[in-house]
């Protein structure tokens, strides 16, 4: 291992020649548009009839990419392939394992920009919300890497007189990775590969909003060095494909990033013991939030208010750890929501391509209608103070929204929106404050703004979430640094990023040998 772990740095876009270096990439990408990806199992690339179009979420005619579309047959075909090479893979030195992570993150560092162009148009997102999301996929595989040469040889236990005791972990199986559109690259990345360089074998069933930038990414796991038959790539049908594989009965666990419908389906279905099963499948699952930012009567209002529409609105408010609901004291109440206001009005929304886009498009037609209703219902339970307008014309654009006036009980404070749309809530002390943070059945981030230590303390020990942030945003946790993941509703608080991540694709075994 060449070097302690330090994060990736971001791109600083302010300098002309990084802003030439990304433009000459989206150039790059845009060349490569319209290309067809096969289903990869094993040694074989599969082209099948029915296929995936990836569409630009801002230019919607726009296809990014055609791809093959895996059916249960093929899942099948691939489960079995897993199980095959997960028998040979999970005795490779885990030091080897964690070299193959190091390269695929060096390939991608050179290829950053080219990277975090496909993120600009298959997912919508802005240069700066592309150029993080990248970052923080090598910062998975780097970590990762690490923190399994870290646990290669176990954990010390104590020996009697007369035997020795050790203890060490072994792969699970065959894993089921189901990644999001949010974080095409950084999340389906990280989950693939800490899966991976534990010791097992992968079933990759990516959004079907970003295939292609999953595509990408298993050309580079293969350049870096990744046998056949330990990553395969079979996007298709959430219920045909995902459910299927959920189910069988060999399937040993399942990696699940998505909503909170979803991650409870997977979770019941997955404790179903099937004939020919034996064990329990593990479910690792993040699904969601309703975040919160608290600003009390002694807050910076300016660092608030940079707080509040930055974790509001980056990539549009479509992160789980995005900041959906803001409770203000009443005694500054009025002028947060005034400068946030304002604020959010100089943000700009367009063509994520563009360098001076703040604000893109949401994922696709669905979202943006589920987006628009939610909106509708803000204009029945608060004051619009904002935004509230969509166009689809050309791609699917919601301008930034922000409701005033909301009970802490309205279904704007409760329901994940999963777009750009903040709650605001007014509270007359921080008791109640603390009270309406933890009224949701959600609990992954939160951020207080407060110069009142007293308050800070108070929300150490009483604010329910599993990623807690004082006197800046609730978004943008980074790898090594903010392990990430939620309570309640949110999930299995499975910290990706952290240190005990890797163990939950792996068991550990106790083995005495009497003296």
């Amino acid at each position: 291992m060449v070097k302690s772990y330090q994060h990736e740095p971001f791109t600083d876009f302010r300098d002309l020649e990084n802003q030439s270096a990304f433009q000459e990439a989206l150039s790059l990408v845009e060349s490569q548009l319209g290309k067809e990806y096969p289903l990869v199992i094993g040694e074989e690339q599969i082209t099948t009839v029915e296929k995936i179009v990836s569409n630009n979420p801002s230019s919607k005619d726009e296809v990014i990419g055609t791809v093959s579309q895996a059916n249960q047959e093929l899942a099948e075909k691939a489960m079995q392939v897993a199980l095959e090479t997960f028998e040979t893979w999970k005795k490779w030195d885990p030091t080897a394992r964690a070299a193959i992570l190091l390269r695929a993150a060096a390939i991608i560092r050179r290829r950053k920009h080219e990277f975090s162009g496909y993120l600009v148009k298959e997912a919508g997102k802005p240069w700066n919300e592309a150029d993080a999301d990248t970052a923080e996929a090598i910062d998975f595989l780097e970590y990762y890497a690490r923190q399994m040469v870290k646990l290669k040889d176990g954990s010390a236990v104590e020996s009697r007189s007369g035997e020795d005791n050790q203890y060490h972990y072994i792969p699970l199986g065959v894993g089921v990775v189901i990644s999001p559109f949010n974080f095409p690259l950084a999340i389906m990345a990280g989950t693939v590969t800490a899966a991976i360089v534990t010791g097992n074998t992968v079933l990759l069933k990516p959004s079907n909003n970003t295939p292609v930038v999953a595509a990408k990414f298993v050309e580079v796991m293969k350049e870096a060095g990744l046998p056949a038959g330990v990553l395969s790539y079979i996007p298709g049908d959430s219920y045909k494909v995902g459910e299927y594989l959920v189910d069988h009965p060999k399937t040993r666990f399942i990696s699940f990033t998505g909503s909170r419908t979803v991650g409870c389906r997977i979770y019941e279905r997955a404790a179903k013991v099937h004939p020919g099963q034996i064990w329990l499948k593990r479910v690792i699952a993040e699904m969601g939030g309703k975040d919160t930012i608290l600003v009390d009567e002694e807050a910076d209002l300016d660092l608030a208010v940079a707080s509040i529409v930055q974790s509001a609105f980056g990539f549009s408010g479509q992160k789980c750890s995005a900041g959906s609901r803001v409770v203000v004291h009443e005694a500054v109440y009025d002028e947060v929501l005034e400068k946030a206001v304002y604020l959010t009005k100089q943000l700009t929304v367009g063509d994520p391509a563009d360098l001076n886009t703040k604000v893109g498009p949401v994922i696709d037609r669905m979202a943006f209608e589920k987006i628009l209703k939610y909106i509708d219902i803000g204009k029945q339970e608060g004051e619009l103070k904002v935004g509230g307008q969509g166009d689809d014309s050309n791609g699917y654009f919601i301008q930034p929204t922000i409701f005033a006036g909301l009970e802490e009980k309205a279904r704007l404070m409760q329901e994940e929106i999963f777009g750009p749309v903040v709650a605001f809530c007014k509270a007359s002390d921080f008791d109640q404050m603390l009270k309406i943070a933890n009224n949701t059945e959600y609990g992954l981030t939160g951020a207080v703004i407060s110069n009142n230590r007293a308050h800070i303390e108070k929300a150490k020990e009483e604010f329910l979430v599993g990623n807690l942030y004082f006197n800046r945003g609730c978004t943008g946790a980074i790898v090594g640094y903010q392990p990430f993941g939620g309570f309640h509703m949110s999930g299995t608080d499975s910290k990706a990023g952290g240190p005990d991540y890797l163990t939950l694709h792996m068991q550990g075994q106790t083995i005495t040998d009497s003296l």
